[in-house]
């Protein structure tokens, strides 16, 4: 088993899937984090929140994200959370409808209007109550697992830097305002990364938001955990000092003097496998969700503080 320890929470990795790490009990809340599982489904552990964080589907298509729809619906996390990704095509109104002849690769990658309103209609407005999920599209959420339990505060966010012009993109001009929106939360889904961490490609590029970084670290407050995916071959997690950060930061609410120990436990969840350690040593294809592609667990004590 392979975990990390931070001020507030644990990260668990690496496990045995049939006998996870069990939930260290009353005063903590444990999520449970996906990401990029284009409509595969694989076992997950139980816990008290499921967070997904974008690419449901391969290429949008109603059969692929209802399929994942389903597949959610039916675990046993009292809470779900979900945003999409650049896979998401169907779901970024507007470009969606410039963009879908780039896409097609074959007549099963055509929809009629009617299917993207309905899978529109079903995010925006069904999802809660048809599926028991809720979506995110730059929107914050409070939740709470009993009465008299913690509130916490969630933001999702599907946007992530250019990409070939897939959905949910912003190019470098605009990744300031995109990513300025984000609020200060206990938890935020992204589907893209903050720059150099947990974001280096096949290639050895670091593809995460430069912007995004710079925000989070200058924040007063940031992240207790911060998950994101798109970077299949960066699945793992960190344990984030933003006082290393202060340092770089020529911004007068991001001071080396700054009061709070600020640390956000990092996590790239991505399951559809990529990269080294997408075969296993025999030359085997990992499947989704295998080995060093599992969901990851992060116990948050409920006392946490940003």
């Amino acid at each position: 088993m392979a975990s990390l320890v931070g001020r507030n929470g644990t990260i668990h990795t690496t496990y045995d899937i049939v006998t996870p790490p069990p939930h260290p009990g009353k005063g903590w809340t444990r999520f449970v984090c996906i990401s990029d599982t284009h409509s595969a489904e694989f076992p997950v552990p139980p816990g008290d929140v499921l967070l997904h964080s974008g690419d449901l589907s391969e290429l949008g298509r109603k059969p692929e994200l209802l399929k994942t729809l389903d597949w959610l619906s039916a675990l046993s996390h009292s809470v779900k959370i979900i945003i999409a990704g650049n896979h998401d095509l169907s779901l970024h109104e507007g470009w969606y409808e410039n963009n879908r002849k780039r896409f097609r690769r074959g007549s099963s990658l055509t929809q009629d209007d009617e299917d993207v309103a309905e899978l529109r209609d079903i995010f925006r407005n069904r999802i809660r109550d048809d599926y028991g999920i809720v979506y995110l599209q730059d929107q914050s959420h409070a939740f709470r697992l009993s009465k008299d339990a913690r509130e916490w505060t969630v933001y999702g966010s599907p946007w992530q830097p250019w990409f070939w012009d897939w959905a949910f993109n912003y190019e470098k001009d605009e990744a300031e305002d995109k990513v300025t929106k984000i609020p200060e939360v206990d938890i935020l889904l992204t589907h893209g990364p903050p720059h150099k961490m947990l974001d280096t490609t096949t290639r050895g590029e670091s593809a995460g938001c430069p912007e995004l970084r710079c925000h989070l670290g200058s924040m007063q407050r940031p992240p207790l955990l911060h998950l994101f995916g798109h970077i299949h071959e960066g699945h793992g997690a960190l344990v984030h000092d933003w006082s290393k950060d202060d340092k770089q930061l020529d911004k007068g609410n991001a001071s080396s003097t700054n009061p709070n120990p600020r640390e956000t436990l990092v996590v790239n969840a991505a399951n559809a496998p990529m990269g080294k350690k997408s075969r296993t040593p025999d030359g085997e294809r990992v499947p989704p969700g295998g080995p060093g592609f599992q969901p990851v667990i992060v116990d948050i004590r409920d006392n946490a503080h940003r």
